[in-house]
């Protein structure tokens, strides 16, 4: 049976943001979203002209999400989720108006710009009728979750080292002032922290979710690395899982030569397995003293999970926008689910509030074992 178009507004996203059309792409890809209505800018002409862009109907381009979700909560067409796309600091008001009329929330990371908002969140979450799902869009490629698979099967025996990293090259000197992204992810005020909120916790996430483990304490070094940034750039954090693994993280967006260098190793009793995001169509498994192996992204894999998320035969490359239509999927289904009642499966594979405020317990952890010298600090 097939089942309406799900209905949804976007909040930030307009004209000169990256982010924002990633997200209409991959609600796009699989045909279960419609983009109805929006308040894109917190300019009001350039929310406007962006709606237009959009072919958004010219009274449902709203100049505020205040407006938007309370007119949008009158009608009979109204929206069923909004997509949260803005810089950091407006994720907590956003989604907190959002659930408290009871409307879906789609967020992009990191869940808010403090802990204390992120925890205040999850207990709004709680209390509402509506769902909230976090985009950590790497846990949703397929070679990602045949990864998980592995580990929950116990295909490589107890887990005891996790190695993830994250580099990125691209704020290695000050941007210049005109620069939109660089802009707002180097102000403390729109983003509260920088490498360690916008792509550290990619890299957190991705150690939790394919280790089946809960980093419960680190012991970090936080560094800015251009003179006059006001935000960390470089971060290296040594992790203690729950489950017994010890690991490292690191993640930097000063390293020249890397382009989106995001990776992950994990090394258990019996066996490895690493996955690189720049090759994301191949997973390199390795048994103990045996040669190691060269999984690709197919059909026949042996995981329903994996094949879920593939469009094409093998060899036909998959990448980062096809992971974010995964989520975007996945979600389409949980929202079904959950407005007749009931749980659906994929809750246990799409990042929720609840990770988004493991994400910023994680951040506080690291800041606050920096600040003492490096100490271990619980999260």
């Amino acid at each position: 049976m097939t089942t309406p178009r799900i209905r949804y507004a976007m909040v930030g996203g307009g004209r000169g943001a990256f982010i924002g059309a990633v997200h209409r792409i991959a609600a796009r890809m699989d045909d279960r979203y419609e983009l109805v209505a929006g308040a894109l800018s917190s300019n009001p002409e350039n929310a406007k002209a962006s709606a237009a862009d959009l072919h958004i109907a010219a009274d449902r381009a709203y100049t505020s999400f205040e407006e938007m979700l309370r007119v949008e909560k009158t009608r009979a067409d109204g929206i069923q989720a909004v997509v949260i796309v803005t810089p950091n600091h407006m994720h907590f008001p956003v989604a907190k108006a959002a659930l408290e009329a009871g409307i879906n929330v789609i967020c992009d990371k990191p869940v808010t710009r403090t802990l204390e908002e992120a925890l205040e969140l999850q207990q709004i979450a709680a209390k509402s009728t509506a769902y909230f799902a976090l985009t950590h869009n790497y846990s949703a490629y397929p070679l990602v979750r045949y990864a998980r698979e592995l580990v929950g099967k116990g295909v490589l025996g107890k887990i005891r080292v996790v190695q993830v990293e994250y580099p990125q090259e691209w704020l290695t000197v000050a941007a210049a002032a005109d620069n939109k992204q660089a802009s707002w992810r180097t102000n403390p005020a729109l983003t509260g922290t920088g490498c360690l909120g916008d792509i550290g916790t990619h890299a957190f996430q991705l150690a939790q979710f394919i280790s089946q483990q809960k980093v419960e304490a680190v012991c970090s070094d936080v560094m800015s690395c251009v003179d006059g940034r006001q935000v960390d750039d470089n971060i290296h954090v040594l992790l203690r899982f729950n489950g017994g693994a010890r690991g490292m993280l690191w993640a930097s967006q000063v390293a020249p030569g890397c382009e989106n260098g995001l990776r992950i190793r994990v090394y258990g009793e019996k066996a490895s397995i690493e996955w690189a995001q720049e090759t994301p169509n191949e997973l390199w498994f390795a048994e103990l003293n045996k040669p190691r192996q060269r999984v690709t992204r197919r059909g026949d894999i042996g995981s329903d999970i994996a094949a879920r998320g593939m469009r094409t035969p093998g060899g036909h490359p998959e990448g980062y926008l096809e992971a974010f239509a995964n989520l975007y999927n996945d979600i389409a289904d949980i929202l079904i689910a959950h407005e007749a009642g009931e749980r659906h499966y994929l809750q246990d594979w799409v990042p929720s509030i609840d990770t988004g405020v493991e994400g910023m317990k994680f951040i506080q952890a690291v800041i606050n074992s920096s600040l003492a010298d490096g100490s271990w600090k619980s999260l």
